[in-house]
Formats: C-alpha cells, sequence, structure tokens
C-alpha cells in the first residue's frame, strides 16, 4: 500500500487585499488552471445532482482539447445522483480525494474512500452518494465511448494505493505509474493513471503525441515544460494539454509530486 496524500478544494474566496495576478493561462497548446482560482463564485450546478457543486475543469471548446470533461465535484452528506451521466454514449471514471463515496455500477456497490475509483461503462446503470458525515470530493472525467466490433468493457471498482506501480524504464522506480484501467485492453479507449515522480525526477525528453491529457495534480510540485514554456505547477492545479503539446517535467520536491493523468486510446484516427 502506497503512502498518499490527495488536495481537494476547500472554495472560498480570496480576501479583498490580495493581488489578482495567478498562474491561469490559456494558450493554443495548453491550459493552466491553478488551484488559487477554484473559489466558490466558479462552481456549477449539476442538474442530476443534489447536495452537490462541481469546478469544471475541462470541456471540448474550438481550438481546444476534444476528446473529454473533466470536473472535481463536491457532494455534501446527504447528496448525490441516481443517475448521475445524462448521456447514453458516455462513460465515467470516478476518483476520491475527500471523505468517502459510495458508487453503484448495476448490481455491485462500493463505498470508495481516498484513492478509490470507480469506472462506469456507457450506458450502464450506475449512482453515487455520500452516506457519510463528511463532505465528499472526486474528479469526474466523462468521454463519449468509441465502439469497437468484440471488445466491450466491463465495470471497474479499486483504490489506486492497492495496487503495484510500474517503473518507467531506467529510472530505479522514481519515475512510475498506477495504472487503474488495464492499458492492454482494447475495450478502454481512454486510461486513467496516478505518475508518481521522486524529488528530483523528471520526463527527461519533450512528449509530442497524439494524446490529449488531463492532469490533475494530486501531492507536491513540479515545474513542467510546455510547447517552449517553463510553468510552475503544485498540488491542486491543472493542466489540459491539447494533442501534440511538447511536455516534460522536473519534480521539485520536498515530497513526492503525483497527478491524476487522463489520456484517449486505443482508436483509429476518424477522418
Amino acid at each position: 500500500m502506497v503512502d498518499a496524500t490527495y488536495y481537494a478544494p476547500q472554495g472560498g474566496l480570496p480576501p479583498q487585499t490580495d493581488l489578482l495576478t495567478d498562474r491561469a493561462i490559456v494558450t493554443e497548446a495548453y491550459t493552466v488552471i491553478p488551484r488559487g482560482v477554484l473559489s466558490d463564485i466558479v462552481t456549477s450546478v449539476l442538474p442530476e445532482w443534489t447536495g452537490t457543486r462541481a469546478w469544471i475543469l475541462n470541456r471540448p471548446v474550438a481550438g481546444g482539447s476534444t476528446t473529454f470533461a473533466q470536473m472535481i465535484v463536491e457532494v455534501s452528506p446527504g447528496g448525490g445522483a441516481d443517475h448521475p451521466e445524462p448521456q447514453e454514449q458516455v462513460q465515467g471514471f470516478v476518483f476520491v480525494t475527500q471523505g468517502a463515496l459510495t458508487v453503484t455500477i448495476g448490481n455491485e456497490t462500493r463505498i470508495l474512500t481516498e484513492g478509490g475509483f470507480a469506472y462506469a461503462p456507457a450506458g450502464s446503470t450506475w449512482s453515487a452518494h455520500n452516506a457519510a458525515e463528511r463532505t465528499a470530493v472526486f474528479v469526474w472525467i466523462r468521454k463519449r465511448y468509441e465502439p469497437i466490433a468484440g471488445h466491450v468493457p466491463a465495470p471497474v471498482f479499486g483504490n489506486e494505493q492497492d495496487i503495484e506501480p510500474s517503473a518507467m524504464p531506467g529510472t530505479d522506480g522514481r519515475w512510475r505509474t498506477t495504472r487503474m484501467l488495464d492499458p492492454n485492453d482494447l475495450a478502454y479507449d481512454m486510461h486513467c493513471n496516478v505518475v508518481t515522480f521522486e524529488p528530483g525526477a523528471s520526463i527527461p525528453f519533450a512528449e509530442t503525441h497524439v494524446m490529449e491529457h488531463g492532469l490533475l495534480m494530486l501531492e507536491g510540485k513540479a515545474v513542467y515544460h510546455l510547447n517552449g514554456d517553463w510553468v510552475e505547477v503544485q498540488a491542486g492545479d491543472y493542466l489540459s494539454l491539447r494533442a501534440f503539446c511538447p511536455q516534460a517535467c522536473y519534480a521539485g520536491g520536498p515530497s513526492n509530486f503525483r497527478y491524476l493523468l487522463y489520456k484517449d486510446v486505443n482508436r483509429q484516427i476518424t477522418l
């Protein structure tokens, strides 16, 4: 079991005495949403949910990423949804960062604590509720499923702390990836991973690839190199990276640098 912490936004508003200058930026290749802008006044209400508010971090927009939506959802005790997903063609992945969330997919119910996750295939019947006394916070990734013949995804439950991470080659385990959906199963057209860097570890080249990325920083801090720009990030920040955005990073310490990663995979390019 790994030693892990997870950042969760607390809302509120900055004081009137604060400067408005921040690290938020939108470019043609990437978007940075720092944790300081996740205030009360930028939350959204989701009509399918009760006792809930959400910080929507990513949605398909012109000139931006196109394959997914991602949000941080805060559910008060007693809140939740009997039918969270309004679109039958859309799959969902939830990852808990605070409290506990009771998730039912089909006939299976699990209580997800911090680090717990669930994958609901497109068209499945699922629900999510907070039956505990503490506010629950989770990350919700939504993607329209791209079916292929002979492959049908199954629901998945788990906790990333119970999964043995895979070390990246040549790093002595100082850069490792915890894969929560089977990367070898073509039924899944997205990957959701927790990536861990020990202090000083790095991505040693500018990755430039077709996958879009959503990265929510869970722990620590780092410096990212994005399309030629150096960007500092810390726990609670969010990056949306377009296809082919060059990307690399150095982990800053003193703790591990960890983030939740989304990327689209396993499908031919539609022309």
